[in-house]
């Protein structure tokens, strides 16, 4: 998001949410990293740091040099890195591949999150749609079978379009935008395990909380929720093409060096780490500018959600956000804050500049403080 790149303070706070969307672990390493980046001395100190530096650096050197097979990795992992690099830019630049191959989003889907919008809309124009989808058709079904949701203990519904009619409209606004999107996520983010969790828990709190704040101003709840939900929309894209590209990339890579016997390159490669700041550069770059660009190919004509989408991505200042915008903005500084603090990983200064950056006051960080931002609530007759 552009508006969290206004001054270093912001960009570094955004960075590390980011960070902990990967891991705890990789956060705080960030963390350390950034804190000694930032730290400022009077100019002997400081100095005196630099030639420590220059010192370390020429050891550095010597043992490089010294050790021949410390450099061999080191250069074997750059070019290795570099390839990724350069394979993933390619498949970024495929907006379409990433619609249709790498999230596989079906015509459908955007469909159905559209005629919810409608005020006109009603359950037998959704029917065709979501039956169409038969991991749509199995959620639905799912669903109304679970306990709390069952009218009698003894009936078990099996037929989706019987489940859509009970579920109704209204709760389809909060079904349908979050099934959507956990259909999206990576199957597997490893070897970032707790990844695809943490994926789906910021934009399922990025969308209640946008909700919780379109209440108050009298806005859309299902045009706020939505807009929060699809606005990870890039970041499920990035994190599913780079693990896959990666993957796919170290198995040939691994298997050429089995097959032409280089046992010092196999070696050295069966040590390479899936490196999370590879995944951190890309999550940065291409993220929400990557949520406008698959939006904008969902062709959304009666849900207002692609000029949200697009001033996320691209506005500098919150007051240039259209009202959507300006409230998934302010749920995602919320919701960043709150991951952060329970890591241990943002300071009270930090916090004030983030809030004020997207000016969420105190009523409204009162508001979201007592709102439920982490469970959908159906409401079942």
């Amino acid at each position: 998001m552009q508006i969290f790149d206004t001054n270093d303070t912001i960009s570094t706070i955004h960075q590390r949410a980011l960070s902990l969307s990967i891991s705890k672990d990789f956060a705080e390493q960030q963390h350390g990293k950034m804190n000694i980046v930032h730290f400022q001395g009077s100019e002997q100190e400081n100095r005196r740091r630099e030639l420590l530096a220059v010192e370390i650096k020429a050891q550095q050197e010597k043992i490089v040099a010294a050790h021949g097979e410390e450099h061999f990795r080191k250069q074997v992992t750059d070019i290795f890195y570099a390839q990724v690099r350069s394979q993933v830019n390619d498949e970024f630049d495929n907006k379409t591949n990433l619609y249709h191959k790498v999230l596989c989003i079906e015509d459908a889907a955007p469909t159905i999150l559209e005629l919810l919008s409608l005020r006109a809309t009603s359950i037998n124009r959704i029917k065709p749609l979501a039956t169409s989808l038969p991991w749509l058709s199995a959620g639905l079904v799912s669903l109304v079978n679970k306990p709390q949701y069952k009218k009698r203990a003894d009936v078990q519904v099996n037929d989706a379009k019987l489940a859509l009619s009970y579920i109704g409209l209204d709760n389809l606004k909060l079904v349908m935008p979050t099934f959507i999107l956990k259909h999206w996520l990576p199957t597997s983010t490893a070897p970032h395990s707790l990844m695809k969790r943490k994926l789906w828990n910021d934009s399922l709190s990025v969308a209640l909380a946008a909700s919780a704040l379109a209440q108050e101003k009298n806005l859309d709840r299902y045009t706020a929720f939505t807009t929060g939900m699809l606005s990870n929309v890039g970041q499920l894209a990035v994190t599913r093409c780079f693990l896959s590209t990666y993957n796919d990339m170290y198995k040939e890579e691994l298997r050429q060096a089995f097959e032409d016997k280089d046992k010092r390159l196999h070696n050295v490669l069966v040590k390479v780490d899936n490196s999370p700041e590879l995944l951190l550069e890309q999550l940065i770059l291409r993220s929400s500018k990557l949520s406008a660009d698959l939006i904008e190919l969902m062709q959304f004509d009666r849900l207002p959600i692609t000029e949200a989408i697009f001033d996320l991505a691209y506005s500098e200042n919150i007051t240039k956000m259209c009202p959507i915008a300006q409230l998934v903005a302010k749920a995602k500084a919320y919701v960043n804050h709150r991951s952060l603090s329970k890591a241990g990983l943002i300071d009270d200064d930090e916090t004030k500049q983030l809030f004020e950056t997207v000016k969420l006051n105190k009523a409204e960080i009162s508001l979201l403080n007592k709102s439920d931002i982490d469970h959908i609530k159906l409401k079942f007759n």
